[in-house]
């Protein structure tokens, strides 16, 4: 089987390359293939996955893998959430995002900053498939008042793993798919996937 990961998020197509990498399943960035990405209009994680791989199926005629995912902080009410990726304003700057979630939790203490990162996988065995699998993965965690470690990507360096004590930019990649919400998402996915 070979599919299209609807995706053009660098940090994202490395996780799925380290996650999928075993799995017997061949795949390609929908970058790799000309397709862009399309505007994510839905109002759910799930709306969004689905719209991303929809586009990426009829584009290329394969099977599509898409994910739609965010950092939910529970003393700004989930945000922010669906927009996580552009909370700053433009897409994908990590470090302004990082920047404005910070300055906006700045009077909030330790114990209520709270959060957790959610993904939701989704899996079209082509465009109009009426029956998407669905898989979802949770991290909770909490935010730091500063940055910690150098890997990963987005929100990485201020979500700390409390049982760990790491952020998820110091974890090892193979720790982080391992604990990470997209990977228990796509353990999940994987698993309604061999019932098929």
């Amino acid at each position: 089987m070979k599919l299209v990961i609807a995706s053009g998020n660098p940090g994202k197509l490395d996780e799925f390359r380290q996650l999928l990498g075993d799995s017997g399943i061949g795949f390609v960035g929908q970058g790799e293939l000309g397709v862009g990405d399309i505007e994510e209009t839905g109002s759910t994680f799930i709306e969004n996955a689905l719209l991303k791989a929809r586009h990426a199926a009829r584009v290329t005629g394969l099977p599509a893998l898409a994910d739609d995912s965010g950092l939910c902080v529970d003393a700004l009410g989930g945000a922010p959430g669906l927009y996580s990726a552009r909370y700053a304003g433009l897409h994908g700057d990590a470090g302004a995002n990082i920047a404005k979630l910070l300055d906006v939790l700045a009077d909030v203490p330790a114990a209520r900053r709270t959060a957790h990162f959610y993904a939701v996988i989704v899996l079209l065995r082509h465009a109009d498939d009426p029956q998407p699998l669905i898989a979802e993965g949770t991290w909770p965690g909490l935010i730091l008042d500063a940055p910690r470690g150098a890997g990963g990507f987005g929100y990485d360096p201020v979500f700390l793993d409390p049982e760990l004590g790491l952020t998820a930019a110091e974890l090892a990649p193979d720790a982080k798919n391992r604990i990470g919400h997209r990977g228990r998402a796509l353990a999940v996915l994987s698993e309604r996937f061999a019932r098929l």
